[in-house]
């Protein structure tokens, strides 16, 4: 039979450098940012591909109705915030186990100089969120002459 010793204060440390961390992001004097400082909320799952002509962003929202959701563009940075609301649970109603996460949710990515963010386009169907964002046409360089 092997014997281990119980040391109930090495998980101290851990719990001390976590808080720290939390607190030091709410409180350093940035502006703060709901995406990163919201405790417990969930982030959806996406996949992001870029094309030829754009990149394409699907978010996995199931349950989540389309005016729940907004999407947002400034300095380069698109932000897909939105909630998904409780059903309808009464306390003592059967659960057993929750495990789909509920609240507010908030992602961001950060667009390369390509990205045009005047036609950005988003459509929601079965579920999943789609946000279309197409590249610049590109700008030829050109010959200019210089007068005498």
């Amino acid at each position: 039979m092997s014997q281990f010793r119980y040391q109930p204060w090495d998980a101290f440390p851990q719990l001390r450098d976590g808080a720290h961390r939390l607190l030091k992001a709410q409180f350093d004097g940035r502006e703060r940012d709901d995406c990163r400082s919201a405790i417990g909320h969930w982030a959806p799952a996406v996949d992001i591909k870029e094309e030829q002509t754009g990149f394409v962003i699907h978010a996995d929202l199931p349950g989540v109705k389309v005016e729940d959701i907004e999407i947002t563009m400034e300095k380069g940075v698109l932000t897909v915030r939105g909630e998904r609301k409780p059903e309808n649970e009464e306390a003592g109603a059967g659960y057993r186990r929750i495990e789909r996460p509920r609240g507010t949710f908030c992602r961001r990515f950060s667009l390369p100089d390509s990205a045009d963010a005047d036609r950005i386009q988003a459509k929601s169907r079965d579920g999943v969120l789609e946000i279309v964002i197409p590249k610049r046409e590109k700008s030829w360089p050109r010959k200019i002459a210089v007068q005498a």
